[in-house]
């Protein structure tokens, strides 16, 4: 007769992998979550949308919807995943160097991060 083996796992061992395990779950609990502020105590104006970005040359294409947009002006551009302020440096407008664009004008903003198609652009 044969007798076959039968693994076991002792007691402590079992309770050494529970207690990691648990452990793990109190690590990943406690990071914290990664928050957007917008800026407070500020008057926003929607005036534009993002309708695409140039990664090499670091620009956005904005179509402004409401009012006008200047250079010098401080914009906030808010999306789900972008969050930040700046003000316009340069702006253009088919290659060429504006001061000012209009509502229904899509131009061109050099940016300091990346935004995505559909960001919000806010006028401070």
């Amino acid at each position: 007769m044969v007798k076959k083996r039968v693994k076991t796992r002792s007691k402590t061992r079992a309770k050494k992998r529970i207690i990691k395990r648990s452990a793990k779950k109190r690590v990943s609990a406690k990071r914290p979550k990664a928050v957007l502020k917008k800026p407070q105590g500020e008057k926003l104006e929607k005036i534009g949308e993002v309708t695409h970005y140039f990664p090499k040359v670091k620009a956005a294409a904005v179509l402004i919807l409401k009012n006008s947009l200047k250079v010098g002006d401080g914009i906030y551009i808010k999306g789900h995943t972008t969050d930040f302020k700046e003000k316009v440096a340069s702006m253009q407008m088919d290659h060429v160097s504006v001061q000012e664009g209009k509502k229904g004008d899509e131009i061109g903003l050099l940016v300091k991060s990346r935004v995505r198609l559909g960001d919000s652009v806010y006028r401070i």
